[in-house]
């Protein structure tokens, strides 16, 4: 098992910036994908960025990849989501997931993961 624990999200005004982090427990890390997705108020949840973490190769979303960075810190077991210039559309619930089975690529589906957190409300006001 692994416990997955977002933190970090809040209201911030447009254009500002604002960094999630995820801790995770449980189960050995070492084969890790993990990732970061968010689902906005009638919406369906959405891939953000992923990243692996023993190589720290990134993939992230069109809509983001400019302005989002996803970084992870092995010796902590945290995965981070610096977010820069945040636009009203950004607002959502985030939530961070783990996969511990091996796979071609960095996941983007949400059955593609094993485990997830609660989620952390993020709230750009215009």
């Amino acid at each position: 098992q692994v416990q997955l624990v977002e933190s970090g999200g809040g209201l911030v005004l447009a254009g500002g910036s604002l960094r999630l982090s995820c801790a995770a427990s449980g189960r050995a890390l070492s084969n890790f994908y993990m990732g970061w997705f968010r689902q906005a108020p009638g919406k369906e949840r959405e891939f953000v960025a992923g990243i692996t973490w023993i190589g720290g190769s990134t993939y992230a979303a069109d809509s983001v990849k400019s302005r989002f960075t996803i970084s992870r810190d092995n010796a902590k077991n945290t995965l981070y989501l610096q977010m820069n210039s945040l636009k009203p559309e950004d607002t959502a619930v985030y939530y961070c997931a783990a996969r511990m089975r091996s796979y071609a690529y960095i996941p983007r589906e949400e059955y593609e993961y094993d485990y997830w957190g609660q989620g952390t409300q993020v709230t750009v006001s215009s």
